[in-house]
């Protein structure tokens, strides 16, 4: 087993080949306040993991949680790569695996051979700190001319802090982050002046920056006071340049931005501005800084300004073989879906059912021969595609909660309407994986050709927003049921242990204080557990 060694840089750096992920608790004071957390390698973020195209994954991931007031079992989904033939390791529990017991570990080997762009890795589990980014170089980048630097301190990932821990805020509806952090630090309204983070530029260079949310909740509005940025790629698939002075950036979204350092050697605020009312940047809050060679250690005092380019989703568009599948028609693809997302008593629901994590993960039960939708549990949230078929996916909202971010597995997509527009287009759609599907009254419309057998969770908030998550907004896309089996690769043996051990696990093992996701088990949602009382010091 190789244990890599990382590189010290703005995120700790592993290089692809065998990695050895530690999942572990530590208590860690990002914005000045202090609590434990889940973390990967003691660290927040993670360790970004770098790769080439090309590349093989050989990532094992091993759980040494000790914490029982948080789930003490564990996950890693690697949002973005496509798993064409090893969905056993895409790491979604209760989809494509159970979850990995604590002093246990898993090995996920897998292969990305036409994939490079900007992506990450998270837990479907908590929104308690184990999250990284993970980035393939393309050392034949088509876009390579635009940029001079781009190596782990052009990595800038953004994310949500909580000073409750998830298995509190899980109950409670409308909870607010008490932080955002720009690379692991950031500071809290009335909270102390913690450092922030600081991106190093040298003045005439260009840099890719490659903006990774981890955010459990909100979206971002992300811009660098007096700086341009050129939008480049878009969820790991190039873009066409388009030059934007803010960016609006949901949970799970990338974006690869060329900042170009024609600024006077000073310091720039850069500013990452939460959708909850009342957000500001007072006192540093919600911000790093940009910082030229040869500028002073100090904040900055930049002045914010409207913004009058920001970024128009429809605006972007899909560098390589532009175009979406099939006729380019409405309701005109091989299989047309409609999903309507409601709210009735603090649960979503999809198409009028609540998703409740299945017992038995739906790989395991196609791989066990359940073919039908009837035979496929969760009853109602699993949605069977046949294969190499162009699907249409209309998403309309009808209840609170939004704007919605949605998560293909397995897959990217095209975006035919974005949410808010009334327009469709079908000739040169930006391509992605996450979407903005909108808020109440409005509808978001994908398409993507079904040629990736398996079970591929198309997952309202997959992570994007956890809460909600956890509340029953879900469905799971089974590509091609009877095909799967013929197309996986070889199931390792160690896949087969999980869930036997996950299953022998007591409520107590399974930590976060007996309340768990996998309430399911007894077939009841989550929400209908009686909240544990809010700790005195969130």
């Amino acid at each position: 087993m190789l244990i890599p060694i990382l590189i010290a840089s703005l995120i700790s750096s592993i290089n692809a080949a065998a990695i050895y992920l530690v999942h572990t608790n530590k208590v860690i004071a990002p914005d000045g306040f202090g609590r434990s957390a889940t973390l990967v390698d003691g660290v927040f973020p993670g360790p970004l993991i770098a790769a080439q195209k090309g590349d093989n994954f050989a990532i094992e991931v091993a759980n040494e949680l000790t914490d029982a007031s948080m789930f003490t079992s564990t996950s890693v989904h690697w949002h973005g790569l496509y798993q064409n033939g090893t969905s056993y390791a895409d790491g979604s529990a209760s989809v494509t695996q159970c979850p990995i017991a604590q002093n246990h570990s898993f090995l996920h080997s897998f292969s990305a051979p036409n994939q490079a762009g900007t992506f990450w890795y998270h837990s479907h589990y908590s929104c308690d700190g184990l999250r990284g980014p993970l980035v393939i170089y393309d050392p034949h980048d088509p876009m390579a001319h635009m940029y001079d630097v781009d190596d782990a301190s052009t990595v800038i990932t953004l994310a949500d802090w909580y000073h409750a821990k998830a298995t509190v805020l899980r109950y409670v509806i409308g909870n607010i982050a008490s932080s955002t952090l720009v690379n692991g630090l950031g500071r809290y309204a009335g909270g102390p002046m913690s450092d922030l983070s600081v991106i190093s530029v040298e003045q005439g260079k260009r840099y890719r920056m490659r903006l990774i949310s981890m955010s459990c909740d909100p979206n971002f509005q992300f811009s660098i006071d007096g700086h341009n940025l050129t939008v480049i790629e878009a969820d790991g698939l190039l873009t066409e340049p388009l030059v934007v002075d803010q960016l609006q950036i949901f949970a799970g979204q990338r974006y690869s931005v060329v900042l170009v350092a024609d600024q006077p050697a000073d310091n720039y605020w850069i500013r990452n501005l939460p959708n909850y009312a009342n957000a500001s940047f007072e006192g540093g809050i919600n911000s790093a800084i940009l910082r030229y060679k040869g500028a002073p250690q100090a904040d900055p005092t930049t002045v914010n300004t409207t913004s009058t380019n920001p970024l128009q989703e429809t605006n972007l568009h899909a560098l390589i073989n532009p175009g979406a599948p099939g006729i380019p028609e409405y309701g005109k693809a091989d299989i047309n879906l409609n999903l309507e997302v409601s709210v009735d008593g603090g649960n979503f629901l999809v198409n009028n059912v609540t998703f409740i994590p299945p017992t038995v993960p739906v790989l395991l039960q196609i791989l066990s021969g359940a073919q039908e939708p009837s035979d496929l549990m969760p009853n109602g949230s699993v949605i069977t595609l046949e294969a190499n078929k162009v699907v249409e996916l209309t998403l309309s909202t009808t209840g609170p909660g939004g704007p919605h971010p949605i998560h293909l597995h397995g897959h990217s997509f095209d975006v035919i309407q974005s949410a808010g527009n009334s327009t469709f287009n079908y000739v040169n759609p930006v391509r992605r994986d996450v979407v903005n599907a909108g808020s109440l009254g409005q509808q978001m419309v994908i398409r993507w050709v079904t040629d990736n057998s398996g079970p591929c969770s198309c997952i309202g908030t997959t992570t994007h927003i956890d809460w909600h998550l956890d509340a029953g907004f879900a469905v799971v896309l089974a590509e091609s049921p009877s095909e799967t089996r013929a197309n996986m690769n070889r199931v390792p043996d160690a896949w087969d242990q999980l869930c036997p051990t996950f299953n022998a696990l007591t409520p107590l093992q399974l930590g976060g204080g007996g309340l768990n996701s996998y309430a399911a088990a007894a077939n009841i949602s989550t929400n209908l557990y009686p909240p544990p009382p809010l700790p005195s010091s969130a």
